[in-house]
């Protein structure tokens, strides 16, 4: 089955033939079908399995011309990266069928956005607190709106914008098509469902919730000081790599410490102004970089295949924070390496994640050397930031020896010994013991 089977124009197929793509995944299968008939469509389906593009194709046939100030598409994401992600993917599409395309969300100026709306744009990419803002400015009108996609409907959910979503969907135009894609259908969802779909085809593609099986997970007893560098070791060995930290400040901190060490990493997370934040997802996307270090911002906003391993650095909110980290990792068939840093006091935390995630592990001593092995080979590098400092792969390699040989590794989690081979820190430096209230999440 290709493309053109849906009835989709002549300009968008070839237009998707210039990328690359000709034959559709299975979400664009079960959806396009329906949704090209202008059905409501309720769609369970993981990140990564294409469904981008299940409901792009169909929005793009049924957008209409749009007046100054009056979409007449609208998408609706619960993250800055994933908007820009949509974004990218529609822009050359919508242009083969002469449509604009604009996304607005937070931490980006109204200037520019206030202009192209003001001129007229068909297909709108929406976080929903930038829309409301907007809305309430009188930037806009919904009511032309004949066409609304919610994408990661659950995490909407999760980050308390279901009123917000609820107040948009109630400006546009009452006989809309609403399509809606989320991993998983909880509780609110299948609210939105109830109330704002009609009659909606329902499917589902792959397991209902992320599957653990795929990946070996490892929960290993540390102490706090030995973090950075038995991270920075794990990442060497497992090669490109995300690490989770619960802070924007604990994001900087540990970058910090990763300079030192010569790791390559760039960091993301929700104080960083929108140029920050696309110019570190461009480098760990293209593979300039070896890891990620992120706050759960970025655990369901990062769209990238290859990544070998996740680093639970510190301890995710609870058991359904844990899939959706994790689930960066073993996609598209392939497997994946899950390590939880566990400190002693978050030993009954972790063992309750366990028990709500359904899987039993043992938190054992650090052992790096069972983690399989794959190897990264960085793509060119830009510009390189101010902040990292490029090391060769063999200064690296020297230093995970020392740190094998080192104390502070084989009692990572008892008091001794940690005071070996510890960089003193700068004068007028923080403790680490005394976090600022600007240790905000992301």
């Amino acid at each position: 089955m290709r493309f053109s089977d849906f009835g989709i124009d002549t300009s968008l197929v070839e237009a998707l033939r210039n990328e690359g793509i000709e034959e559709p995944f299975e979400v664009q299968r079960e959806a396009i079908p329906d949704a090209m008939l202008g059905r409501d469509v309720c769609c369970r389906a993981p990140t990564g399995s294409g469904k981008t593009l299940a409901f792009a194709l169909p929005l793009i046939s049924r957008t209409v011309e749009a007046k100054p100030k009056r979409p007449t598409s609208l998408i609706l994401t619960p993250t800055r990266e994933l908007a820009e992600q949509i974004r990218n993917v529609l822009h050359p599409l919508a242009s083969s069928a002469g449509l604009g395309v604009l996304s607005v969300y937070g931490g980006t100026p109204y200037k520019g956005q206030l202009r192209k709306l003001g001129r007229g744009v068909e297909i709108l990419v929406a976080c929903p607190g930038r829309l409301i803002d907007l809305l309430d400015r009188g930037a806009l009108r919904l009511d032309n709106v004949g066409v609304v996609v919610l994408d990661e409907a659950d995490r909407m959910a999760d980050m308390g914008f279901m009123e917000p979503v609820c107040s948009i969907l109630d400006k546009c135009r009452p006989d809309r098509q609403t399509i809606l894609f989320s991993a998983t259908l909880d509780d609110d969802v299948t609210e939105i469902v109830d109330s704002y779909q009609d009659n909606p085809v329902r499917i589902g593609i792959g397991p209902k919730e992320v599957s653990m099986d795929s990946m070996q997970h490892h929960f290993w007893k540390v102490n706090f000081r030995t973090k950075a560098n038995l991270s920075s070791y794990i990442t060497e060995k497992c090669g490109r790599s995300i690490i989770f930290c619960r802070t924007r400040a604990g994001v900087n901190r540990l970058g910090d410490e990763m300079s030192e060490i010569g790791s390559s990493f760039t960091t993301l997370h929700g104080g960083m102004n929108q140029k920050q934040r696309d110019k570190s997802m461009q480098k760990f996307s293209a593979g300039r970089v070896r890891v990620l270090i992120a706050t759960d911002v970025a655990s369901r906003g990062i769209d990238v295949n290859d990544v070998s391993c996740i680093i639970h650095f510190d301890p995710p909110e609870n058991g359904k924070a844990y899939k959706h980290r994790s689930g960066r990792t073993a996609r598209a068939g392939s497997t994946g390496t899950v390590v939880s840093l566990v400190q002693r006091s978050q030993i009954k935390k972790y063992r309750r994640i366990q028990n709500e995630v359904g899987i039993r592990c043992k938190i054992t001593e650090p052992d790096v050397e069972i983690l399989e092995e794959r190897e990264f080979v960085p793509a060119p590098a830009g510009k390189p930031e101010r902040r990292e400092k490029s090391r060769s792969p063999r200064y690296n390699r020297k230093r995970a020896r020392r740190y094998r040989k080192s104390s502070q590794y084989r009692s990572s989690n008892h008091g001794s010994g940690h005071s070996k081979g510890r960089r003193k820190r700068k004068r007028g430096g923080r403790s680490r013991g005394k976090l600022k209230k600007a240790d905000s999440r992301a």
